[in-house]
């Protein structure tokens, strides 16, 4: 199954853009907010450009004036309401990735989610796509002390709960912040060209193993 000459015990997977298509919904809950409080709306590729590093984030760049604007809290208020309410009108996986972790599981893989979404979207889309698969789904939650990405905390997190040593764990994702996870956790890191970062940025942020259909992540494993 695997070229490694250590064959991993777990995955640890990103969300949004390596699992899931989810920049649509995002969208139009960053559009909801935006025009609830009289600013002017996005296009899609300004929020592809956007997000990876969290929703305050995405929105503190939508919202003209970022945190600094004094609708900034309200904005970002309404974000979060609709997109609660809204995640899943337009979110599906991505073509074969529910074949790749039937076939994960079927070989013993542990299998976790890391994202920086909200942690009550991360818990629901879970649920919805992957609940069979999944052993731990972590999102934001640093209201509790747990650093968002690109700091290890999450990813420590999830590997404790599938009891896995970051040595035996690859993390799989499509972002710059992710190769910047997948480092300061100690995890190899796998970059998947489908999502929300085209491939030369991926190799200028450093990325090395880049796979371009989510069945090549079997070799890695």
């Amino acid at each position: 199954m695997s070229n490694n000459t250590t064959e991993k015990k777990a995955v640890v997977f990103d969300l949004d853009g390596t699992l899931l298509y989810t920049l649509e919904d995002l969208k139009n809950a960053t559009n909801y907010a935006l025009k609830q409080n009289g600013m002017p709306e996005r296009t899609l590729d300004e929020v592809r450009r956007f997000v990876g590093n969290g929703v305050k984030l995405l929105m503190e760049r939508a919202v003209p004036d970022g945190a600094d604007n004094p609708k900034f809290e309200k904005t970002f208020s309404d974000f979060k309401e609709y997109y609660e309410a809204h995640c899943n009108d337009n979110t599906a996986p991505y073509d074969g990735i529910m074949e790749l972790l039937k076939e994960l599981k079927l070989n013993g893989i542990k299998l976790a989610i890391v994202s920086n979404k909200l942690d009550p979207a991360v818990k629901e889309l879970n649920q919805l796509y992957f609940k069979e698969y999944m052993t731990s789904a972590v999102g934001e939650m640093e209201e509790e002390g747990i650093r968002k990405k690109p700091a290890p905390d999450m990813v420590q997190k999830a590997l404790k709960e599938l009891q896995v040593s970051a040595e035996d764990a690859i993390y799989v994702g499509d972002s710059d912040v992710d190769i910047a996870t997948a480092k300061n956790s100690s995890l190899e890191c796998v970059s998947v060209t489908w999502g929300f970062r085209d491939v030369e940025f991926l190799k200028e942020h450093g990325a090395t193993n880049l796979i371009d259909e989510p069945v090549e992540l079997l070799n890695y494993v």
